[in-house]
């Protein structure tokens, strides 16, 4: 057994204090947030289950992904109207400048804080 893995493998739990696995080697049974949501469920407030561990080869330091029972979880709870507005409204405030007023196709870089005509006013615009 390689250093790495021994130091990820841990069925019992007694080093990490739960059940810790190889990074792609958890048993049927667990699954991560994001694979939860792939399959329509959520985690429902369970407690962690195990986690699945991988050392970064660059910085020796552990990466950990936290590990949820998919017996456990529950279905995702399904959007309400009144959030699919919400979440409108957000998405059409990213894609307005806020020094113009003008509504972009696009969502506005964070970097600049409003669209690249009105933050560069100065440079010429190329003709193609």
């Amino acid at each position: 057994m390689s250093g790495v893995y021994g130091r990820c493998f841990d069925p019992a739990g007694a080093r990490h204090g739960i059940p810790t696995y190889p990074w792609k080697l958890a048993p049927d049974g667990l699954a991560t947030r994001r694979q939860l949501r792939a399959q329509g469920l959520r985690p429902g407030g369970q407690p962690v289950a195990a986690q699945a561990m991988r050392i970064n080869r660059r910085t020796g330091t552990p990466r950990v992904a936290y590990l949820y029972r998919i017996d456990l979880a529950l279905p995702v709870r399904p959007m309400t109207s009144r959030k699919w507005g919400a979440l409108a409204l957000a998405m059409h405030a990213r894609c307005t400048c806020p020094v113009c007023g003008m509504t972009y196709s696009y969502c506005l870089p964070t970097s600049l804080g409003c669209c690249v005509l009105c933050a560069y006013p100065d440079t010429p615009a190329t003709a193609a």
